[in-house]
């Protein structure tokens, strides 16, 4: 069956027979850990997005869109596309140590939890497009009160929600385990559903990097 955050809830309480205050009024947030832990662990063609924007000139950084979770690729247009390399922080820093040093950016690295750093500093404010794995909207926020992982990976959105609640509910080990067991179950099948589509040529189509933590 496909989940409201309604009916996800009350799923919930039901399955831990449980309707404690305080378990109760913090639900929203442990479905969303729940959500959090099934995209951090199957990256799903469905969260492909693509943005442009551009480059600013004498800045070694690039701000991250507000849903990005990790890149696939990043792309600027010098004369034709050319798509950089990612690499570590501190390979970027010991390549370019000189951030006024300009030219055209080789390489790119997730510097924090809002930017990226360029290497070496763009000389130009060249576009960009940046092809990237993004976090949809939660079903504790949706105005439908639906999501794609409501709707598409119930077993594994209700079995990462039972984890999370049992965890915070400082249950039993044993019960624990079986929750993550049956949980390990679904996100193994949605990890074949959806990374088979994602076997193609990853020169071309991307492969994911660092995940944001």
């Amino acid at each position: 069956m496909a989940w409201t955050y309604t009916t996800l809830k009350s799923a919930i309480q039901d399955y831990l027979e449980t309707t404690e205050t305080t378990f109760v009024d913090d639900l929203g947030t442990i479905i969303s850990q729940a959500e959090d832990r099934i995209l951090k662990s199957a990256q799903l063609p469905d969260f492909r997005k693509n943005t442009t924007g551009t480059m600013t000139s004498g800045n070694s950084y690039l701000a991250t869109p507000s849903d990005f979770l990790s890149p696939y690729s990043l792309a600027l247009d010098n004369s034709g596309y050319e798509y950089l390399i990612f690499k570590d922080v501190n390979f970027i820093r010991g390549a370019y140590p000189v951030a006024a040093t300009t030219g055209v950016p080789k390489y790119y690295g997730l510097f924090d939890e809002t930017s990226f750093i360029l290497g070496p500093t763009p000389g130009s404010g060249y576009a960009v497009e940046l092809h990237y794995f993004y976090k949809p909207e939660s079903i504790t926020a949706a105005s439908s009160g639906t999501s794609w992982l409501g709707t598409n990976a119930e077993s594994a959105l209700l079995y990462a929600s039972l984890v999370e609640s049992y965890t915070f509910l400082k249950g039993e080990a044993d019960l624990l385990q079986v929750y993550e067991a049956r949980y390990q179950e679904a996100i193994g099948q949605l990890k074949t559903l959806g990374e088979g589509y994602s076997t193609t040529d990853s020169y071309r189509s991307g492969a994911v990097r660092s995940m944001r933590a």
